[in-house]
């Protein structure tokens, strides 16, 4: 088709989808190609062009004074006659060239719309780039497209197959879909598609293939089974396709023979709308097809122009104008004059040219979803602002060498590249049109849901679009309520590798598996996962413990030796029992201080005794409660002063009755001066001063502290007092144990000595008591864990304090008041008595 004008524009378009070569015999010339099965979308394509053409002309604000002109070729689906149509454009198609000053001829194009196949593209744009001719494609979407060296002219008002994968991989993230199979064509729209699809997937970590599998050009039998046969056996209920409808076709012949149903299609923007697949036989398997469709366009005056269409009554069998006598051939189903051979014998009408569009029903009419269409007509409106802004150029401010401009006689197809590329309209329908620094335009599709209605029907229904915008970047937005599932329970299918891992455990990938097929590992003690599909488990803080579900984490459970436990309870009652004790025997002695009983031993040394006792008693709940600083410091200093003034008393007494003694003998009344009332005093006060000096020391250089111990049980915080210096801490106990033994041995070695009451033996029997009991506790201390080690030092002291307090104390308490007839000097002394 084609129309003369000052500027002619070129379009490549499929109007045949085949074509039958002949034999060559390489005798004579041969015969040119014949194109077959005429295609209605191809030739609406090819007119929606010559609409433009013609609107742009009838435009006065638009390439005012210049006509547009268009010659049209047919590639019939094969790329050698696209190969071939696209040089003639550039060329032209005369066998003879007259120079003359007329210029007779038709002037070259000076830009192409077209091809449809992103294969053919890619031929026809190698070659015409090197002219710098502006090839503008309107269905060409292969990523390879956009290397501006390979392709330095190309642009396309179709997105690039770069976006439309990622708005299948945004879909897929929507529906919580990770396991997927991946179908393409065996061209290079298909290739690209599945290398961007499979690459833009492993960076985003949405999801991962089953498998990717090339459908094969024609109908294969063999290959198609088994490909559906890995679609039927695959756990991926969710099939993308990157492939043209006849493609489409064979393949579901194969899926409705094995009768594959419960997929989830998704459709490329190649067979997203296609009405040829929407059939009752297909419906079942196809029903709920997610496509991204190429953004929908309204085309005002469209259809009435495609009703004023009328064949050449001139019909002659060159290639120009036939093909508008094709479609009413096609259309009418009649054959002008001459009929082919047999024609009119078997019952065939011609055509008189007479008939009318309006009398039948084609598909050409239909424009609710002008799709293709609209990208061809924004194709030439870009084209024509481009020619628009480079002939309104001021002289001076023009973009090429001394910023001069182009004028029609001069122009040259490659400065039309540059105004191309920076050209920005709106169209009427609303649409921004303009082009990145690779001639791709502005991104936009529509997401369309194919509906299988309750009368059988079917409907594609737009349901949302991606689009891509300078100041938000990449949005999806679905209407989901108008999404059709054609499952049974109407809800997005469950696709797959592995079940998400729930909180509480991690992903553990399977070896020689996709990163989507996964084990579910729950978590270790001490870590948790809070959130679904987690990679690591996060360790816990270190004062808290994982839940038993591993989901969070929860405060450790702390351990200490507490007054509201029974070890606790024991273990205070204890205590303050023995407080009490000492204190009835103190008032006891107070009581009965001027009998021979308490005068006898010393009542000033036996006051202090039972004061340290009490003491001892005491210091005891230091260890019993929460530790703090100021525990942890007293405890200890508290224990070693209190034990140490009460084994100095115990002392001082072993060393008086040895004096005592000493000195009724002949000569030793001297001894007795060194043992007065202020010896005593100041013996006791020395002793009990260098244990304070030690403590002293010990809490300065390396005080106790506060100490939340984790290691016994990870999921508790036990909480002690380290003693800060273990010499010091030795040191404190070795001192207490040498004063113990020193009146230990005093004690033994007085145990004979003559008297009817010798507190010797007393003082031995408890020092025995003492040291046995401190002895037991050095191993049970060193291997008593936590509270159990708290627990075994107040055991000690109260075991120790009870047997001091009762050896001492007992028998005395027994004779004051139970035998007071023996708490006389004669008896104390052993005389006055007779034995029986």
């Amino acid at each position: 088709m084609r129309k003369s004008g000052d500027v002619i524009l070129g379009g490549l378009f499929e109007v045949h989808y085949s074509s039958i070569f002949p034999e060559l015999s390489f005798t004579s010339e041969p015969h040119q190609p014949k194109c077959q099965g005429f295609d209605i979308q191809g030739f609406r394509h090819a007119n929606t062009m010559i609409f433009a053409i013609e609107e742009i002309n009838r435009n006065s604000n638009l390439l005012p004074n210049v006509t547009l002109g268009y010659t049209l070729y047919d590639n019939c689906g094969t790329l050698g006659i696209a190969f071939r149509a696209s040089l003639s454009l550039v060329s032209g198609q005369e066998e003879q060239f007259i120079l003359d000053g007329t210029c007779a001829g038709s002037p070259p194009v000076l830009g192409i719309v077209g091809d449809s196949y992103s294969t053919f593209t890619i031929a026809v744009s190698s070659v015409i780039g090197l002219y710098r001719l502006p090839l503008v494609s309107y269905f060409a979407t292969c990523p390879c497209l956009s290397d501006r060296q390979r392709f330095p002219s190309f642009f396309r008002t179709i997105p690039s197959d770069t976006f439309q994968v990622r708005a299948m991989i945004q879909i897929m993230k929507r529906f919580g879909w990770t396991w997927a199979g991946l179908l393409v064509s065996d061209d290079d729209y298909g290739l690209h598609a599945a290398r961007t699809l499979q690459s833009d997937l492993a960076l985003s970590g949405v999801g991962c293939l089953s498998y990717s599998e090339v459908l094969p050009w024609g109908n294969d039998p063999a290959e198609l089974r088994r490909i559906v046969n890995l679609i039927k056996i695959s756990a991926a209920r969710v099939v993308i396709v990157f492939a043209h409808e006849t493609h489409m076709i064979h393949l579901m012949e194969e899926v409705v023979r094995q009768n594959v149903i419960g997929l989830q299609w998704m459709a490329s923007e190649a067979w997203a709308s296609v009405s040829v697949l929407q059939t009752p036989d297909l419906m079942p398997y196809l029903a709920g097809t997610l496509g991204i469709a190429i953004r929908r366009g309204e085309i005002p005056g469209l259809r009435e122009s495609l009703l004023r269409i009328l064949p050449e009554k001139n019909y002659n069998s060159s290639y120009g104008n036939s093909l508008l006598n094709q479609f009413w051939e096609y259309t009418f189903q009649c054959r002008f004059t001459p009929p082919p051979a047999g024609w009119v014998e078997a019952g065939g009408a011609l055509c008189s040219g007479e008939e009318n569009l309006e009398d039948v029903e084609s598909e050409l009419f239909d424009v609710s979803d002008l799709r293709p269409e609209y990208n061809v007509y924004k194709a030439v409106y870009a084209l024509a602002y481009a020619l628009d802004d480079m002939l309104q150029c001021e002289p001076g401010r023009g973009p090429f060498s001394g910023h001069s401009c182009r004028n029609l006689k001069e122009l040259e197809p490659w400065q039309l590249v540059q105004y191309l590329q920076e050209v920005n309209f709106t169209t009427s329908f609303g649409d921004q049109v303009s082009f990145d620094a690779n001639g791709d335009a502005l991104p936009i599709y529509d997401i369309m849901s194919w509906q299988w209605l309750p009368d059988g029907k079917t409907e594609v229904l737009n349901v949302g679009e991606f689009k891509k915008s300078a100041s938000k970047g990449e949005e999806l937005t679905i209407d989901e309520d108008k999404i059709f599932w054609n499952f049974d329970s109407k809800k997005p299918p469950r696709s797959v590798c592995s079940e998400s891992c729930p909180p509480g455990t991690r992903m553990a990938r399977k070896k020689g598996e996709p990163v989507c097929c996964f084990d579910c590992i729950p978590c270790s003690e001490g870590k948790i996962s809070n959130e679904t599909d987690s990679m690591e488990c996060i360790t816990c803080p270190e004062d808290f413990w994982s839940s038993p579900q591993r989901d969070h984490c929860v405060p450790k459970k702390t351990e200490f030796l507490s007054y509201h436990e029974p070890l606790g309870i024991c273990l205070t009652t204890t205590s303050l029992l023995g407080t009490c004790i000492c204190a009835l025997v103190l008032g006891v002695f107070i009581c009965y201080r001027s009998t021979p009983m308490v005068r006898a031993n010393n009542s000033e040394l036996s006051f202090l005794l039972l004061a340290s006792l009490k003491l001892c008693f005491l210091c005891s709940l230091l260890f019993i409660g929460r530790p703090r600083l100021w525990t942890c410091q007293l405890r200890h200093a508290a224990f070693g002063i209190s034990f140490v003034l009460c084994v100095s008393c115990i002392l001082v007494k072993t060393m008086v009755v040895l004096a005592v003694f000493k000195a009724s003998k002949p000569g030793g009344a001297a001894s007795l001066k060194w043992f007065g009332a202020m010896q005593q005093r100041g013996t006791v006060i020395v002793l009990t001063s260098i244990q304070a000096a030690i403590c002293t020391v010990w809490i300065v250089s390396a005080s106790p502290a506060p100490y939340k111990n984790t290691q016994y049980h990870n999921d508790k915080i036990v909480y002690e007092c380290v003693v800060g210096s273990t010499v010091g801490f030795a040191v404190l106990l070795g001192y207490i144990g040498s004063l113990a033994i020193l009146s230990f041995l005093l004690a033994f070695l007085a145990r004979n000595l003559p008297d009817n009451f010798n507190e010797a033996k007393l003082i031995t029997f408890s020092m025995l008591i003492f040291c046995a009991v401190w002895v037991a506790f050095v191993p049970a201390y060193v291997n008593s864990p936590g509270k159990y080690a708290d627990a075994v030092e107040v055991f000690a002291i109260l075991a120790s304090s009870f047997g001091l307090l009762l050896a001492l104390f007992g028998p005395k308490c027994f004779i004051i008041l139970l035998r007071p007839e023996k708490n006389t000097k004669k008896a104390i002394m052993g005389r006055g008595t007779t034995k029986s």
